[in-house]
């Protein structure tokens, strides 16, 4: 067991029927995640998965007609923030959007929009949700995650993976594995993340993926220092990053001394986080 899914989250996906959304339900379904639908406009009525998953014109009839409560999105980036709005308007409790290249403008938008809804938005450009052993929303590889008693919540996908195999590779299990996203503007920040952690009692020990660029790793440390009471283990990516140089993520710039690397080490050294130097010394700390 872990945070925000488990392997009784019923999930519907937006975009199935493309190569990206076709190719992850069936890793998904896979691992054990409960795919009751997809949508795709004009495809209403079809079956995708070897006639395994219904496919639906719209996501409130998907809902309607499945129990759906989860939605993972696959749609290319001009339609995405469409799609984030159908799910928030149709009621779905979880949205993960792995899509990238959403426009800034449009997530503002998307932001205030759900502000007061019952939904939680997830990315977009993320990885996803794993909670091993259980379910899987998005691109997270199930094979390289053992279930166990560390959350992880990080703003990188493949330094997640390579923390997450790292944590396996010394019998180390995950609870739940968050991939937050590397844009700007996000849905769910690393205080949302932490906050549930905290209040889970699958998880003891925390591990914090950060980078350059943006506020989030600040945020996190005085959530931390102020209010978490479970230890954590951080690493933060870009050290050698250049001033004003986007570094593969659109979140991930430093601008001025915004945004540095060593500003976030040091307050989140301050706040009481163990900060490594390298992704691989995070299991030694976990252990000790």
């Amino acid at each position: 067991m872990g945070i925000l899914i488990n392997r009784n989250t019923r999930v519907l996906v937006q975009g199935i029927t493309g190569y990206q959304g076709s190719f992850h339900s069936q890793k998904m379904i896979e691992y054990g995640t409960n795919v009751v639908a997809g949508v795709t406009p004009g495809r209403g009525g079809d079956w995708v998965l070897d006639g395994k998953v219904p496919v639906f014109e719209s996501v409130r009839v998907a809902k309607e007609a499945t129990g759906a409560d989860s939605s993972v999105i696959f749609v290319p980036a001009r339609f995405a923030t469409d799609a984030i709005l159908e799910a928030v308007d149709a009621e779905i409790g979880l949205i993960v959007c792995i899509t990238d290249g959403l426009p800034t403008q449009d997530m503002l938008k998307v932001t205030q929009y759900i502000k007061n809804k019952e939904c939680r938005l997830i990315g977009p450009n993320c990885p996803g949700i794993l909670t091993s052993g259980e379910s899987k929303l998005g691109i997270i590889p199930g094979n390289i995650s053992l279930p166990g008693n560390v959350g992880v919540v990080s703003r990188s996908g493949t330094l997640t993976y390579e923390v997450l195999y790292s944590l396996k590779r010394h019998g180390i299990g995950v609870s739940t594995c968050v991939g937050i996203g590397g844009d700007g503007i996000l849905g769910t920040g690393f205080v949302d993340v932490l906050e549930l952690f905290e209040a889970d009692p699958h998880t003891d020990q925390i591990v914090l993926i950060g980078e350059i660029g943006g506020n989030e790793e600040e945020l996190a440390a005085e959530f931390i220092g102020s209010q978490l009471t479970k230890p954590v283990v951080a690493f933060i990516a870009g050290k050698s990053a250049p001033p004003d140089k986007r570094m593969g993520h659109a979140g991930a710039i430093i601008e001025g001394e915004h945004g540095l690397a060593a500003g976030k080490i040091l307050t989140l050294e301050n706040a009481g986080v163990k900060v490594v130097d390298h992704p691989e010394e995070i299991p030694l700390f976990i252990k000790r």
